[in-house]
Formats: C-alpha cells, structure tokens, sequence
C-alpha cells in the first residue's frame, strides 16, 4: 500500500539525502511458514498454516504434515501464490509434483564451506542444480534457484551456478545471505552483481544475526531486487529473518517504495503468529512493540496532545492504539491528562501531592500504575 503522506511525521531529511526511488513496487515473499518455522521449538500445525503476495508453504518432504499443510494452503483460495520448497534432489522435487505445485524454490549450496561441510565438488554441484531445476521446469514448476550461503560463496563459482540455473529453466534467482554476515553495502553490490549476470528476476533472503536484516533488505532493493523474503516477526533460525513488517514500514515510510503489506493489519497478524507459535517480542519491537505508542514520562507527556512532536507516524498506520499510563516517571502533565481521561476532578493545587504519591507506588511496585491504583490514590488525598 502507499503510505498517506499525513501519517508520517519524519521532516525532510531523507528526502534531501536520497536520490529519487524511482521504482517499485516490490513483492514480498513470507517465508513464515517454513523458514521461520525454524525458530527453535516452534511447530505450526498444518491447520495453523493459513498464512502475503506469495506464502512459502513449506518443504513437503520433511514430513507428511508439511505436505499436508501445503495441500491445505493451496486448496484455501487465497489469492497469493503458493511456494513450494526443495532441494536439488530428484525426489525432492518429484514430491512437489505430486502435491500438483506451480511454483518453488529450489535450493543448493554454493560457498566452499557448504559443499565442504556437504562432502560435494563444485562441478557435482552444478550437475545437480541442472537436473532438479531442469525437471521442475519439464513439470511446468516455476523455479526461483535459492544459492545457499551466496555472499560467502566465491564469485566466479557463483555466477557460473545462477548461469547453470537460468539455463536449466529457472524463472527467477535468490541472493542469500545464509549466516546473516552481509552487510547493507553487501548486500547491494552482490544484488547488483547477480542483476548483471542474469535476465531474470533476483530476489534477496537475509537473516538477522548482526541486526543488519533490514538494513540489507532494504538496500538490496536499492539495488534492484525485485522480492524480499521475511517473516511475520523476524521469526526463524538463530537470530531470525528479515522481519517483512519492519521491511515493508521502512521502504514505504522512508524510501517510498510501495509494498502490498497491509500495515493496518500488521499488529494483530504479529499476535497471532506469536500465539501461535508460543513466544513473545520485546515491547519495544518496531511496529508491532506493546510500547511503541505508550508513554510515562512527564516529559513527554506534556507533547502527548501532538504525536508528532513524539512519534515519527500515527498510530493508526499500523493498527495501534497511543495510551498514557502512570509511574515513577511521570509528571504533572501526566496527572492532568490521565484524570480528564478518567473524569477525576482533581484541584490544580493537588495534583503535585497526587504526583508524589503516584511515583511512590511506582517506585515500590517496580512497575506502572493502573487506573484503579490511581482512582484509590486520587481519592484519598
């Protein structure tokens, strides 16, 4: 969606520091469902998998239950596509055919410490994408050839698999950033080198583990990627995946390159996928944060009539709702504002002692104070 101007509060800045973001859209790619998956300890039942522009399904032969879960995905009219997931193997792909899938991922190692670890020659390697890509596109399977470990692979080698997939019949290609080591700068020369050895779409997969994942995504479609893979959260292995909201809000917000995320409905789709999922966010997580609109401090309270002197957007954008609560750092404005709020008369004059008591409780408690506390407190002056 195009953000509305009036919901950014961000200056001019950027505009002044960035060349004009000419193109756009770019798709997003949710690989919730099976990269994220990973996450340790995380199971998402196949009736759980009801899941953007294209939804990775899963890899069907891990199990019976991920195939089942593709099957169901696919069958519930959804108007993304359904990816598909394998690797260059025979029977991998033959599984996806099976299940009657139009479109996947096929993936196979490339740096030298993969194909290393994997106990595979380069030259075996290459064989192997040309066939499992081969015979997927024989089977009319659109393929997007994922390079496992791409930013710590050897260039020439690189160019010769992305080459070797293209010409087997592979539709589009995905930079990777396997270990999450790229950074920003990377991540767009090696987008922009791979851009110039195909004529294909190149998509950029990037995880989490230096805090850089946003950054990347973002840089590499400066760069001219034309997909982004994530998750719903950043969910995933180690220390997760490109988080698709956070991507989504910082190419729209800051770059103005659209996206289709639906950012109204981002807040309540992160719960359910941490319900789901069985963990919990930090309530300071960009976008999606329990405390990204809530405020304590006096100081800030007294800015609370205008976001945005506070925040860089409104709330609404992404389906928040701005709350002020009480504390040991709240101030006089914070009193004020909270008794309107509650329809408390309390006199002007008072209202510093209900400062102190409040701060008080706060300080004692460790915590906030709620609105009944506070109702207590502003009765017993």
């Amino acid at each position: 969606m195009t953000i509305p101007p009036d919901k950014l509060y961000l200056g001019d800045l950027n505009r002044r520091a960035l060349e004009p973001q000419l193109r756009g859209p770019v798709g997003l790619y949710d690989t919730t469902l099976r990269d994220g998956e990973q996450t340790v300890g995380v199971v998402l039942d196949p009736e759980q998998k009801l899941g953007i522009e294209r939804i990775e399904a899963g890899f069907p032969r891990v199990s019976e239950e991920d195939a089942r879960a593709i099957s169901m995905i696919a069958g519930a009219g959804l108007s993304a596509e359904i990816w598909g997931f394998s690797r260059a193997v025979q029977a991998d792909v033959e599984a996806l055919v099976e299940l009657g899938l139009r479109h996947s991922v096929i993936e196979a190692p490339v740096s030298d410490l993969k194909l290393k670890a994997y106990g595979v020659d380069r030259d075996e390697m290459l064989l192997r994408i040309r066939k499992a890509v081969a015979f997927a596109a024989e089977n009319d399977i659109t393929v997007a050839y994922f390079g496992v470990d791409g930013t710590r692979a050897d260039l020439g080698f690189l160019e010769s698999v992305f080459a070797t997939a293209v010409e087997a019949g592979a539709r589009e290609v995905v930079v990777v950033d396997t270990i999450g080591i790229a950074t920003p700068e990377a991540a767009a020369y090696l987008v922009e080198r791979v851009s110039g050895w195909v004529d294909v779409p190149v998509h950029w997969h990037g995880h989490n583990d230096f805090g850089l994942a946003t950054a990347a995504a973002v840089a590499a479609v400066q760069a001219g990627a034309s997909w982004i893979h994530g998750t719903i959260n950043g969910m995933g292995e180690r220390a997760g995946n490109a988080n698709l909201g956070e991507v989504a809000l910082a190419l729209g917000a800051l770059y103005g390159i659209r996206t289709n995320l639906r950012f109204e409905r981002l807040r309540d789709l992160s719960a359910r996928v941490r319900e789901l999922a069985g963990y919990e966010l930090e309530p300071w997580k960009p976008v999606v944060g329990e405390t990204l609109f809530r405020r304590e401090s006096g100081a800030v309270a007294s800015q609370f009539h205008d976001p945005p002197s506070i925040e860089p957007y409104a709330a609404d954008l992404v389906g928040a709702d701005r709350s002020l609560v009480l504390g040991k750092k709240s101030g006089l404005d914070s009193i004020r504002i909270k008794c309107a709020q509650l329809g408390l008369d309390i006199p002007k004059e008072r209202r510093a002692e209900l400062l102190a008591r409040v701060k008080q409780l706060g300080s004692e408690k460790r915590g906030l104070v709620t609105d009944e506390e506070f109702r207590q407190l502003a009765t017993t002056l």
